[in-house]
């Protein structure tokens, strides 16, 4: 009895395989319909099935022996047989039935009434004209080869059949550069190009050099892989390789894809490229420095100028010694760590790339002038991954959290506040997996964490996201409701968003749990005091007159200059340490904000007013 209640547990009613097309029209068969008589046996046991490209000549006659139509040149034909892909290919009911019956090399006779045929209603095959298709007839297919294919157009109109596997996974793709043997031929047999000598064909993937549907199959391969690509006309585009395309309906592409060159559009405008030179070790790219790691390279750096002169190279000027750098913290130029990040240790690389991700923003070497674009020739020696934190004590993991916000602090002080955010960020990730035990465990890590996402909100308010840096602010007043520095970091956030009221209640809130944070909030009223003035003096000197005019009139709205009218503050070195970071910053909120801290007491007052502000392009936000 267990037995059987198990069974009945373990029995899952298996979801029924919808109906296709081709199932559907089996079911009109009736007997005698559709015979078969063996004319030649064909060789090995198997038969061909559903997707399987079949490739066959056909000759069709009268019950008399008069020829219809054939593939055969013999019999008027072109000589080209017939490829179809069992399953996908529309075919008549007769050969979609029969020839599943055959073996390769096989030649038999089917005997077909018109509904096996072209006479069978919502036939998918149109009729060839003056086709007898209410007459019985005799259709010879030899079956002459037959073999898995893969489906590269919806069309079928490209089809790859794989002589030989190839190596890894990687298949090339646009702007990729390919090294290939390449023939051709038509499909009754006839050579119209070998490049199968000397040096393998050359070709840029994606700039048009082969025909369009020799490099869809070519996108599909793996190195070293060897295939047959099927082209129909309609994907044979004129190309170096093949200038004339001639009334071909076909051309069959013997391919062997000798090496492809990995080459990637860093930032999709073709301004900063890199061009794999060398192969590296492992797989990619579950084998690149793709997270924050310490990275050993070689490179050379010359410029973009006829000389191509050489302004640095590791082996010779620091001695034979590789550069080491952390990743993640701006120690190099950013198209720099953005190719090698993507490296494989051991590949070698040549980047090229743009003043704006190169010097021009970071050191300049003295032989480098401004604005100039470089090459780098890079190679990947090794990278060591950061200490997994699985395994460690509290103290153990606030150790390395304090050595990442020591880190985010100098990146921040340097004025890389995007580097310093994603550096706490780490860390704060990594704390979802922190569970304190004691309760001084506790309060550290409690306080460690309120730290770094304060150090986030200063970050966001750096980078002008107002909103951002309320939100990670309001993280930690969720937890500590009476922390001071939250509450004045957020207030600062409050007033670069024109939310002037919000931003009062932090200051004032920051003096009744703090007593200590009493000149610091006071310091901050007043200057919040000073942009509401600041701020209503623009908005009655820009509507001077607009509600002076009679009815019908209409009165000009003065637009100050934004540019000499904005708020400034002292501009002062950027430091985490201090209590109140924000108090002397001064910077435009980001239009990311998407305006929902605007002036808050004045669109109390006068509603339509944002609307106007908005229109006038003056709603936007200062932080003083």
């Amino acid at each position: 009895m267990a037995s059987e209640a198990d069974a009945e547990q373990s029995y899952v009613p298996q979801k029924k395989k919808s109906e296709s097309e081709d199932d559907k029209r089996r079911k009109k068969i009736v007997p005698g319909s559709l015979m078969k008589a063996l004319m030649r046996p064909g060789g090995g046991e198997s038969n061909p099935s559903d997707g399987d490209q079949i490739i066959y000549h056909c000759t069709v006659r009268t019950l008399d022996g008069v020829v219809v139509e054939s593939t055969r040149s013999e019999h008027g034909g072109k000589g080209i047989p017939i490829r179809n892909v069992l399953g996908k290919s529309k075919m008549i009911l007769g050969l979609l039935e029969g020839i599943p019956t055959m073996l390769k090399g096989e030649v038999a006779m089917f005997k077909m009434m018109p509904q096996m045929h072209y006479g069978e209603e919502d036939c998918p095959v149109p009729a060839p004209s003056s086709f007898p298709k209410e007459d019985d007839l005799h259709f010879e297919i030899e079956l002459m080869d037959f073999s898995k294919a893969k489906v590269v157009s919806d069309d079928l109109g490209v089809l790859k059949k794989v002589i030989d596997e190839g190596q890894g996974w990687e298949s090339p793709r646009e702007p990729y550069e390919v090294k290939a043997w390449i023939s051709a031929k038509t499909g009754d047999g006839k050579v119209i190009m070998s490049h199968t000598e000397g040096e393998p064909y050359f070709f840029a993937f994606g700039k048009c050099e082969v025909p369009k549907g020799l490099e869809m199959g070519i996108g599909t391969m793996t190195r070293k892989e060897k295939a047959v690509v099927y082209v129909t006309n309609q994907y044979l585009t004129p190309s170096p390789l093949l200038p004339m395309i001639e009334d071909y309906e076909e051309v069959h592409f013997e391919v062997e894809l000798v090496h492809f060159i990995q080459v990637r559009d860093m930032l999709g405008d073709g301004r900063l490229i890199k061009r794999r030179l060398h192969d590296g070790k492992g797989d990619f790219p579950m084998d690149c420095p793709l997270h924050d790691s310490l990275l050993q390279v070689h490179y050379k750096g010359m410029l973009l100028n006829e000389e191509k002169t050489v302004f640095y190279d590791t082996r010779v000027d620091n001695q034979g010694e590789p550069l080491e750098f952390s990743s993640g913290e701006g120690m190099v130029p950013e198209g720099f760590e953005m190719c090698v990040r993507l490296m494989l240790p051991g590949e070698i690389a040549l980047v090229t790339c743009p003043p704006d991700y190169a010097y021009d923003k970071f050191s300049r070497p003295p032989s480098v002038p401004e604005g100039a674009h470089v090459q780098w020739e890079i190679e990947l020696l090794g990278f060591e991954m950061p200490k997994d934190w699985t395994g460690l004590n509290f103290q153990e993991i606030m150790d390395e959290a304090e050595k990442i916000r020591v880190t985010g602090n100098r990146l921040f002080k340097e004025g890389k506040f995007e580097l310093a955010k994603a550096k706490y960020e780490k860390v704060l990730r990594e704390f979802n997996h922190v569970n304190p035990q004691t309760d001084e465990e506790g309060k550290v890590f409690l306080d460690t964490r309120n730290s770094l996402h304060l150090n986030v909100a200063a970050c966001f308010l750096k980078m002008g996201e107002c909103r951002k840096s309320i939100d990670a602010c309001n993280k930690v007043l969720d937890a500590t409701p009476v922390h001071a520095k939250a509450l004045y970091r957020r207030g600062m956030a409050y007033m670069a968003a024109g939310d002037f009221e919000e931003a009062r209640s932090d200051f004032q809130m920051m003096i009744k749990v703090d007593k200590s944070s009493e000149p610091d909030a006071t310091a901050a009223l007043a200057k919040l005091k000073k942009q509401e003035q600041e701020v209503e003096r623009k908005a009655r000197k820009q509507f001077k007159g607009l509600f002076d005019k009679k009815p019908g009139e209409i009165a000009e709205v003065q637009v100050e200059d934004r540019a000499g009218g904005e708020i400034t503050g002292e501009n002062q070195k950027n430091d985490l340490s201090a209590p109140f970071l924000e108090r002397d910053d001064s910077q435009h909120c980001n239009e990311a904000d998407g305006g929902q801290y605007g002036m808050g007491w004045f669109y109390s007052l006068w509603p339509s007013g944002r609307r106007i502000f908005s229109a006038l392009g003056i709603d936007k936000c200062t932080i003083l």
